[in-house]
């Protein structure tokens, strides 16, 4: 769901065109570092710790770099690593992927996304779209700022950006076009409001960081509730200075009649967030199975409640999610390889002690961290990056005392930014190609919504309070975070 099937398929060609000298030199840097881990292998050199945990990341970049996709990208760098400079059998290998993916929380993956599936073309998105009109259409850019709410809505129940932005965009866009709205200001809107599919309730990059990090899923998906009403908040407050300062429509104010109508159509899309919370906090079932009963109540509302999707066309529906789901675990398959050769170096944990020891504090190492995250943003898409980021960073984050579920929602901002920017924002490819603009035009456009949302970064990592304070209400999380952290309070 997070990636489209073109980002699988590149090779040394998605380089720039035929291979220049600098496409020799990008091909031959990961033969370098293979030949290196054999002269090893075969005593011609000896690489001491340090410099086999450069050779492991040297490798898995610069493989990387040649265009081949992540996923074989990390299978071909751990099979070499293993295979040249460790004394790990290949058969514990097998053994480590099969328990690796073998853990009950990998099946809320899939479940989600064939609810994200039905969902997005389900009619839900259009009634959601209908309500949010209904309730702030008469103000200033009321058709946008019903888009960002109904991004927010459809976020609470789907998990996906780029299903958020196909959903609510190829539906609203066209309309605001219609009601005047220049389809770069409306294109701007989606691609950032999109992003909020991964913060809000249930998401995807939410279940893989709660996998690589053994952090509970249930308190991940609701701590991510009241950032997700802030940041809906910020970015309605910049839709409407940007409308009101071009003049852009107004809608004529609907009657209670109309908004109450409106809400009973779009009852049933809204009901599922009331079975994830309920059903999780109730403890009638977990955060996994509750993915499976969002999957089976989406298929129900779809096709027996608004009947937007026909019987006939439910095959397809589960072949595309089915489609999706495999690209996808198959790259958590060769992540969880990757971790399992991180572990068998002691990687996280000396890459922990050396930041401990530079004293960075909480508040730096959050700095760095979000730095990290955001330029990786350029290079990846956010499950490769949780991937891969997480199980290095999070040793060094409890070291520091910094929760792992704020910890968790702090990562899944910064995968939101990356999200919807150039060169790999999905979201912006997808807004692009909805409206049929160009990405420069659109990228150019996006920029304060993207402003405002490097503001809300700076707040949700440093006032954890905002994260934790609903799981722990609900008591899906020990502790009780005070208002300003503890390591924050002696600043002021």
């Amino acid at each position: 769901m997070n990636a489209p099937a073109s980002m699988l398929k590149r090779g040394p060609q998605a380089i720039g065109g035929p291979l220049s000298f600098g496409g020799f030199a990008l091909l031959f840097l990961p033969l370098m570092f293979i030949g290196m881990s054999f002269a090893h292998k075969y005593g011609i050199i000896t690489l001491p710790p340090s410099a086999r945990a450069i050779v492991l990341f040297s490798m898995l970049i610069s493989v990387m770099l040649t265009g081949m996709p992540i996923s074989i990208a990390l299978g071909l760098t751990v099979l070499v690593f293993v295979f040249t400079t460790t004394t790990v059998p290949l058969d514990a290998v097998a053994l480590k992927l099969f328990t690796g993916m073998e853990k009950w929380e990998i099946m809320a993956i899939p479940f989600f996304i064939l609810a994200g599936n039905f969902l997005t073309h389900g009619g839900i998105a259009k009634r959601m779209i209908d309500f949010a009109a209904t309730l702030i259409g008469h103000l200033h850019g009321g058709l946008a700022l019903a888009g960002v709410i109904s991004c927010a809505m459809f976020a609470l129940v789907c998990g996906s950006s780029v299903a958020t932005v196909v959903a609510i965009g190829s539906i609203i866009l066209p309309e605001m076009v219609r009601a005047g709205y220049p389809m770069r200001f409306g294109a701007a809107v989606i691609t950032v409001a999109g992003s909020l599919g991964i913060l809000m309730l249930p998401s995807i990059p939410k279940v893989i960081y709660a996998i690589s990090t053994n952090t509970s899923i249930g308190a991940l998906f609701v701590a991510g509730v009241l950032p997700g009403i802030l940041l809906t908040t910020m970015l309605c407050v910049t839709t409407w200075y940007i409308a009101r300062k071009n003049n852009y429509p107004r809608q004529a104010k609907a009657t209670w009649a109309q908004t109450w109508k409106s809400f009973r159509e779009s009852f049933w899309g809204l009901m599922l967030v009331v079975i994830i919370i309920g059903g999780i906090y109730s403890g009638a079932f977990t955060a996994t199975e509750a993915a499976a009963m969002s999957a089976v109540y989406a298929f129900f509302i779809a096709v027996y409640v608004y009947k937007a999707t026909k019987l006939r066309e439910v095959p397809k529906v589960l072949i595309r999610s089915a489609n999706m789901s495999a690209m996808l675990l198959y790259i958590i398959g060769n992540a969880v390889l990757f971790q399992f050769v991180l572990t068998n170096e002691n990687i996280p944990n000396a890459l922990s002690d050396w930041l401990i020891a530079l004293n960075l504090g909480p508040i730096g190492f959050l700095l760095v961290v979000n730095l990290l995250l955001l330029t990786a943003g350029n290079f990846m898409e956010p499950s490769s990056i949780i991937l891969i980021m997480a199980p290095i960073l999070f040793p060094t984050a409890m070291k520091l005392g910094i929760d792992p579920v704020h910890f968790g929602i702090m990562i899944d901002v910064n995968m939101e930014v990356g999200l919807c920017h150039p060169p790999v924002g999905l979201n912006l490819y997808v807004a692009s190609t909805i409206a049929k603009i160009g990405i420069t035009d659109l990228t150019k456009a996006v920029m304060p919504w993207l402003l405002t949302m490097l503001v809300f970064l700076v707040i949700v990592t440093y006032w954890p309070w905002l994260t934790l304070v609903v799981p722990q209400a609900l008591d899906m999380h020990s502790g009780h975070e005070p208002f300003i952290p503890m390591w924050l309070a002696k600043y002021f």
